[in-house]
């Protein structure tokens, strides 16, 4: 039974008001999840023999794009805040290279390298952020040249791909936590437990943070209100230009940590790493129901898009087709199927 909330009109007569509708976010949520749940069940019920009903298979998916799904976070937020930021796959192709060259020639460990990265990424972030917010440049130009400029680095440093030679990162990197309780069975009827890289476990966190962050602080309703409507967010008080910037220093901040991610699963570094990244960050945001336009979004949908957008290459490799174009075509359409919704949203409220 639906639960009726009760209110008193002006003559004094009781009313009753039904649950509210869904919100913009939480219906672009919905349909996100809905999806992701559609598609891999129907990989389950006819692709189960391609290791679509094992359990590891699942926990792949969040092996392989744990990095993407930090990346694609920091993208979130700026779109939230009306902005956008393509330069993260040339920033994550020079963290990689240039932890890379450190860790093997001059010294480095993990923590060093960590400190590498964060240090690489927020550069970017803050000399974007004040350009865009404070210089008012357009932050598709100012974007475009800083990852042009990240992937001129990485050429200065290296032109050539390079492998990590560090025996200490090598080792913590190559290995996995341990899921004892949860695994499947190989055809000789041996147990074999999950595996997970610790790359997913910072992931899953740093989602949380960032939804915390969005929905629970004053910083994150600031940025939905500026990229609603920046003209009311300044007359309600906001420092726009303070938002903007602090918008980019955060997506920068998770390139940073993005960037070291994909180090950590690859463990090499070259000019032509990463390539296309930013678009996969971005498709993933809009698929997981942040407009264009700014205002909505939620990183919880963020994570589904990158899953959704990861089970569908998967699926499409499984069917048979090694053509390389399949998949950009299947996430091609997905994305034209949410942007014309985002549309529809748009034109609603301008109604």
């Amino acid at each position: 039974m639906i639960k009726m909330n009760k209110t008193l009109s002006a003559e004094g007569v009781s009313v009753r008001r039904g649950r509210q509708p869904l919100s913009d976010s939480s219906f672009l949520l919905t349909i996100t999840i809905s999806m992701f749940i559609a598609i891999y069940a129907l990989a389950i019920a006819f692709l189960g023999d391609k290791g679509f009903s094992k359990i590891q298979m699942f926990f792949n998916l969040f092996n392989e794009n744990a990095a993407l799904i930090v990346i694609a976070c920091g993208l979130t937020i700026v779109m939230i805040s009306g902005s956008i930021d393509i330069s993260v796959g040339g920033v994550t192709a020079l963290i990689c290279t240039a932890c890379t060259v450190c860790l093997n020639n001059h010294g480095f460990n993990f923590y060093t390298a960590l400190i590498l990265a964060l240090a690489i990424g927020l550069a970017f972030g803050i000399i974007q952020g004040f350009l865009v917010a404070y210089m008012e440049m357009q932050p598709f130009i100012v974007t475009l040249a800083g990852m042009f400029m990240g992937r001129g680095l990485v050429a200065l440093i290296e032109v050539n791909q390079i492998q990590v030679r560090n025996e200490a990162f090598e080792k913590l990197s190559g290995s996995r936590i341990i899921i004892p309780f949860l695994g499947d069975y190989n055809k000789k009827g041996v147990f074999i437990p999950s595996k997970l890289e610790y790359g997913v476990v910072v992931a899953i966190l740093i989602v949380f943070i960032c939804y915390l962050l969005l929905k629970k602080t004053r910083l994150g309703r600031s940025f939905y209100a500026v990229g609603g409507n920046a003209q009311s967010a300044l007359m309600m008080g906001i420092n726009v230009r303070k938002t903007r910037f602090l918008a980019h220093v955060l997506c920068g901040l998770l390139a940073g940590i993005g960037g070291f991610l994909y180090l950590f699963h690859t463990r090499s570094g070259s000019v032509q790493q990463a390539t296309g990244l930013e678009m996969d960050a971005i498709a993933a945001s809009i698929i997981g129901g942040t407009l264009l336009t700014g205002g909505v979004g939620n990183v919880i949908g963020t994570l589904f898009g990158v899953l959704t957008s990861g089970i569908v290459l998967l699926v499409v490799t499984a069917i048979g087709s090694q053509d390389p174009w399949w998949p950009q075509i299947t996430r091609a359409a997905m994305l034209c199927f949410f942007i014309v919704l985002q549309s529809i949203i748009c034109s609603r409220k301008k109604k």
